[in-house]
């Protein structure tokens, strides 16, 4: 199964360990306590809005870019959408009914990466 948390945790720990620096020191920027940032890393909490806030400006990057880099590691770990598309009806392309099928053309896109994964 695939989970946000332990992407976002990935994030922002090879972001963390490419600046070279410890969770020490990004725990005492972020005012996050070790552990709990430890955790979030490892994927085994998760992180709210203000604390991702928090983390991401101690490592001085944008929560777009980061979250735009989860993304990119959710699409390459998801299943593909195609089964889904078959059960939308027909009117999905119609003004107001966006749904899936706009969602698989979004997922498709390749964003240029902000932030080195």
């Amino acid at each position: 199964m695939t989970l946000l948390r332990r992407h976002l945790g990935s994030v922002l720990r090879s972001q963390r360990e490419r600046q070279h620096r410890t969770l020490r020191d990004v725990s005492a920027s972020a005012r996050v306590s070790l552990g709990y940032l430890s955790e979030i890393e490892r994927g085994h909490k998760e992180a709210s809005s203000e604390l991702l806030a928090a983390v991401c400006d101690a490592l001085g990057l944008r929560i777009s870019d980061v979250l735009y880099a989860v993304a990119d590691d959710l699409a390459m770990a998801e299943p593909a959408l195609a089964p889904l598309l078959e059960a939308v009806p027909a009117h999905r392309d119609e003004p107001g009914h966006e749904g899936v099928a706009s969602i698989a053309v979004a997922s498709t896109r390749r964003r240029s990466p902000r932030v080195a994964a």
